[in-house]
């Protein structure tokens, strides 16, 4: 997605690594803009569009994890947190805010930009090729394969881009069990983290889509197997 010049937004506090981090993304083939703080942020998220999110977590005011969470009610843009903190409860609080991925200080400029290009990746892109069903409903909530979107009546239900891609796995097989482990592969979580950040990107799935997330009726555990998308 880089070849067509996807436009990312890196906010950090720190002067120096946000023209680095920016150098280096434009480097790579990208269309770069920079935040020092959320409020910054959120001015140019007012009147531009972009292809991902870069947010530092500890920042002055506003930290990522908390603008991460606000921005979730209204936008389902890619973000990819940066933070000092590799805790598991850190990287689950991140991802439970509706983060796509989590990349713990210090890290190496390749691995950003695989991450980035990885996250990218699982923005839903369509091939004409595919044979997918004209629309899946799940009560009174439809979902639709050939744009990627979840409709709750009129409402459209913003999913993230990694809600998007599990729902676009399970699309493609509705009533049939995937595996957890074909998940954790596709979703390219990190080694140690992926079964747990799998579990938490399907709870927050359930709550878009079930009415009682804690008894699922349509994105159903199956024990001993995984995850199966059980439409009406």
């Amino acid at each position: 997605m880089n070849d067509l010049q996807a436009h990312l937004l890196v906010v950090d506090d720190d002067e120096r690594i946000r023209g680095l981090l920016q150098k280096f993304l434009i480097r790579s083939g990208f269309l770069v803009s920079t935040a020092r703080d959320a409020a910054q942020a959120r001015r140019l998220l007012g009147g531009l569009d972009f292809d991902l999110l870069v947010l530092d977590v500890m920042m002055p005011g506003e930290d990522g994890i908390a603008l991460t969470r606000d921005l979730r009610r209204t936008m389902a843009t890619p973000i990819l947190l940066l933070t000092a903190k590799g805790e598991t409860q850190n990287r689950i609080e991140g991802l439970e805010a509706g983060a796509d991925d989590y990349l713990v200080k210090p890290f190496e400029p390749k691995e950003l930009l695989l991450r980035i290009n990885a996250i990218l990746r699982r923005v839903p892109q369509v091939k004409p090729s595919e044979t997918l069903p004209k629309s899946l409903h799940m009560g009174a909530v439809r979902y639709d394969p050939d744009r990627g979107e979840l409709w709750r009546g009129a409402e459209l239900i913003r999913l993230t881009a990694t809600e998007a891609q599990l729902m676009r796995i399970f699309a493609a097989a509705p009533g049939q069990p995937i595996p957890r482990g074909r998940l954790v592969g596709d979703l390219e979580r990190e080694p140690g983290g992926g079964d747990r950040a799998v579990d938490v990107q399907i709870t927050r799935l359930r709550r878009k889509i079930e009415d009682d997330p804690k008894q699922p009726r349509y994105l159903q555990t199956v024990r001993g197997e995984g995850y199966m998308l059980q439409p009406d």
